[in-house]
């Protein structure tokens, strides 16, 4: 059995998610797991949000160490962990599931002529709030205009700045991944996030 199915079965039979597999040439085996999402059924309550603690690592850690000896697997050193604030993000589903939030995606090709001016033709690299475009796509929106300074008044009368949006298919990603934004004040929405 190959080292990505031994991992592949062994996380799944513990009730969690396998993010990605990371096999270094120094014999470091890192291994990011996360917690299994399902979506909420329509006009259903939304579940509280559970998150990978140190105890979910070491049980799989555990686990892993038995299936990889049966396996006859080398590593020097095994790491097992959450994937963290900047958690890639591996296929549509997790698309859907982290609709609405901001991400940094990376496009296989830049946008070329079909950028007319709005945004540099060679761009490959955005980051905006995820969005469904309901037609099977997904878009990503953002503002080019800075974040008001915390502190700074600002006026009522303020026009909101224009929102840009870049629509694309999974197929024409090369790379998305949370955008690590971090929010001293709680879980709530980050302050002086862009979109």
């Amino acid at each position: 059995m190959a080292l990505q199915q031994a991992v592949q079965q062994t996380v799944d039979g513990l009730g969690f998610d396998l993010v990605e597999i990371e096999h270094s040439a120094g014999g470091v085996l890192r291994v990011t797991i996360d917690v299994p999402w399902q979506p909420a059924a329509e006009g259903a309550k939304p579940q509280a949000e559970r998150y990978i603690t140190v105890d979910d690592c070491e049980v799989v850690t555990r686990q892993l160490q038995f299936a990889l000896e049966v396996e006859g697997v080398e590593y020097k050193r095994l790491e097992v962990a959450s994937p963290g604030i900047d958690r890639p993000l591996r296929g549509e589903a997790d698309l859907l599931r982290f609709s609405g939030e901001i991400v940094d995606i990376t496009l296989k090709a830049p946008l070329g002529a079909a950028a007319q001016g709005q945004v540099a033709p060679n761009r490959k690299k955005f980051r905006g709030r995820l969005s469904s475009d309901g037609a099977g796509g997904w878009q990503v929106s953002w503002s080019d205009e800075p974040a008001p300074r915390p502190g700074r008044r600002v006026s009522r009368k303020r026009v909101a700045p224009p929102l840009q949006v870049l629509g694309f298919r999974w197929e024409e990603l090369q790379e998305a991944r949370l955008a690590p934004i971090v929010n001293f004040k709680g879980r709530g929405k980050a302050a002086g996030a862009q979109g």
